[in-house]
This record gives structure tokens, sequence and C-alpha cells, in this order.
């Protein structure tokens, strides 16, 4: 179970989503998604997903330019590596990407999960 913390955190980010991760929401959220329920700001172990679909057990992280800073990638490569442990595959996805080119990463997301489902 994630740590009271980390849960509070979650909440405290689903309240501000950053734009492309609104814009991405808006078309997972209510299994718009291949029936998919998504979570978003969804806690696991010591971190905050951005969105996780746990039926396909997938994460699914929007990353702005603050991820290309060498701390940043560093820690993304150990959350990315805890998160495998889990048997939880993680998407990254370039924010940009998602304001877009949104078609085309939801259609990404969609024939990952359903890889993921053994669809």
């Amino acid at each position: 179970m994630p740590a009271l913390l980390t849960v509070e955190r979650a909440r405290a980010l689903r309240r501000r989503l950053s734009p492309p991760e609104a814009r991405l929401w808006v078309r997972l959220r209510g299994r718009k998604l291949a029936g998919l329920k998504f979570r978003r700001q969804h806690p696991i172990g010591p971190y905050i997903l951005d969105f996780y679909c746990a039926e396909a057990r997938l994460a699914v992280e929007v990353d702005g330019q603050c991820h290309d800073h060498p701390d940043r990638i560093a820690h993304d490569r150990r959350r990315t590596a805890w998160l495998r442990e889990q048997n939880i595959r993680v998407m990254r996805l370039a924010a940009e990407s998602v304001r877009a080119d949104l078609d085309d990463v939801l259609e990404l997301i969609a024939r990952t999960a359903r890889e993921q489902c053994g669809a």
C-alpha cells in the first residue's frame, strides 16, 4: 500500500494536471480508450504515475522538457526499473507529442495496452 504522503501528494497532483496531461485525460477517462480503465496520478509504491491501467499493468508518463535534465533522466531510469520489477510496463510520451499528435498517441497507448493484456 502506498505511503500516506504519496497518496496525499497524488490527490494534490490530480487537481493540477499539466495541459498535455489534462488533454490526454479527457480521452482516457471513463473507459473511452478501448474500454480500458485508466487512473490519473495513481500512487504505486513510492511513485506516482501520470496514468495507470491496472488491467494492462501499463503506466503512461507524459514527460515535459524537465525530463531532459541529467538528474531527471537518472531518476526516471531508476523509477522505470522499479516499476518493471513490479511487472508494470512504462510508456514515456513527450508532452509535445500529446499536444501535436493526440490521435497517434492514443492509438499507440491502445495497441500497447492490448499487447499487455495478451489480446
